[in-house]
C-alpha cells in the first residue's frame, strides 16, 4: 500500500488505487463523466493546490526560469498548506498511504517545478509511504 504522485492524464500504474485530483480547475474540454477514463482524476481536491493568484506565481515561475521566484512560490504554498483544511487534508492521505494504494496529482510535465513536488514533501514530512 503506497501513495504514488503523478501526472494527471497520463496511464495509470498498476495497483495505483483512487486517483486524487489537487488541482484548481478540473480539464478543460473533458465531460466531467469522462475524467476517471481519460485518466485525469477520480475524486477532485482543489484544497490541495495553490490558490488562484499563487498559481499564477508559479506559473510565471515556470516560465521564466527564476529559481528565486520558484522558491518564494514554495514558502508561500507551504504557507497556503498550514491552514487547518488543507493541514487534515495532508494528514488523511498521509495516514491512507499505511493502509491502500492512492495516487495524487497536478497536470505539470515537469514535477520538479510543480506544486506536487511541495505535497511529496509535506507527504514525506507527514511520514506518507510514498512510491515513484
Amino acid at each position: 500500500m503506497a501513495l504514488r504522485i503523478v501526472r494527471l492524464g497520463s496511464p495509470r500504474a498498476a495497483n495505483e488505487g483512487l486517483r486524487i485530483g489537487t488541482v484548481r480547475r478540473p480539464p478543460r474540454g473533458v465531460p466531467k463523466t469522462e475524467f476517471a477514463k481519460r485518466d485525469f482524476y477520480d475524486v477532485w481536491l482543489p484544497q490541495l493546490s495553490p490558490s488562484l493568484p499563487l498559481m499564477k506565481a508559479a506559473q510565471a515561475a515556470q516560465k521564466s526560469g527564476d529559481e528565486r521566484d520558484w522558491q518564494a512560490f514554495v514558502r508561500q504554498f507551504r504557507k497556503e498548506l498550514a491552514t487547518p483544511d488543507a493541514a487534515h487534508a495532508l494528514d488523511l492521505l498521509s495516514a491512507l498511504s499505511q493502509q491502500t494504494d492512492l495516487a495524487i496529482g497536478c497536470y505539470c510535465e515537469d514535477e520538479a517545478h510543480c506544486h506536487r513536488s511541495v505535497l511529496r514533501a509535506l507527504l514525506s514530512e507527514r511520514g506518507a509511504k510514498i512510491v515513484g
